[in-house]
């Protein structure tokens, strides 16, 4: 057998290995999606992709309100509302707090590094409980601006992103911060001028990682949010399921299919930039 043929081979296996598996991967979406077009019956009849009688009831009752107060349009407008921002406040606190541990020298530097990667040992059911007093304490419980959802962003309480962006300014050349300080710049002026722009594919992971995180949360706003009004798509989701009267599995599946079309969306714009992120990031130059 000649070289070629190896490789011909091989670059074979590879293709069908990385296909077979990209369709064991994409085919629960695929019958998701061709599931809000079925009924129930049908639903269960199979695992097929094409409804034979297909139907757009669970469509129609995805758009009806529940309790008066809340439909799947609000209920996404009420996730962004707090998504959005979430996503800036911890792009800007945790770039900041990875600037200081990955550029200056000072007392403590290691303890307080330290203490940080702790956290992430620490799991969120852990914290659930004080959270919730000092949120409850502070008024801010059932905030109309999600303001316990919102505030601790601006605080880099996101570790992994900041572990992340440690691991990726440090293959930054230290010498371009001292070409910039020759320049004239300040700390400040260096970070938004020479070390955000370096940043940049590591910057869109975390947004991404924040993004799809905070979509999908449904514990923080079942604890902070009490006005049906306010409730997210997450929540709402969870309204959708009738337990007295059975699901209208269609209708379950719609909404779930509308809830996460812009999570999709926002992740294929940005792939590539996350992929060079992701890459960039584990790799210590």
């Amino acid at each position: 057998m000649t070289l070629q043929t190896k490789r011909r081979i091989q670059t074979f296996l590879r293709y069908f290995v990385l296909i077979a598996v990209g369709i064991v991967m994409v085919y629960p979406l695929l019958w998701m999606l061709g599931a809000t077009f079925k009924d129930n019956r049908e639903i269960f009849a199979g695992i097929g992709l094409i409804p034979k009688n297909p139907t757009f009831e669970g469509y129609k009752n995805a758009m009806k309100s529940y309790g008066g107060d809340i439909n799947i349009w609000k209920s996404m407008l009420n996730t962004y509302s707090y998504v959005i921002p979430k996503v800036i406040f911890t792009i800007v606190s945790s770039t900041i707090t990875a600037y200081g541990f990955g550029r200056f020298n000072f007392k403590g530097k290691g303890i307080f590094f330290a203490v940080l990667m702790s956290t992430l040992f620490l799991p969120q059911v852990v914290l659930n409980v004080p959270q919730f007093v000092l949120f409850t304490k502070l008024g801010w419980v059932d905030s109309r601006f999600y303001l316990p959802i919102i505030v601790p962003t601006l605080f880099a309480t996101e570790t992994y992103f900041v572990f992340m962006l440690v691991q990726f300014l440090r293959n930054v050349p230290g010498e371009l911060d001292e070409a910039a300080k020759i320049d004239g710049c300040n700390a400040f002026q260096t970070l938004v001028k020479v070390i955000v722009p370096m940043l940049m594919p590591a910057i869109v992971s975390c947004a991404l990682f924040q993004f799809m995180w905070s979509s999908n949360d449904f514990m923080g706003p079942l604890l902070y949010v009490k006005t049906p009004a306010n409730y997210p798509a997450a929540i709402f989701v969870k309204l959708s399921m009738d337990a007295d009267q059975g699901f209208e599995w269609n209708r379950v599946l719609a909404t779930s299919l509308i809830s996460i079309i812009p999570s999709l969306v926002v992740f294929f714009l940005a792939q590539d930039t996350f992929v060079d992120g992701i890459s960039a990031g584990g790799v210590k130059g």
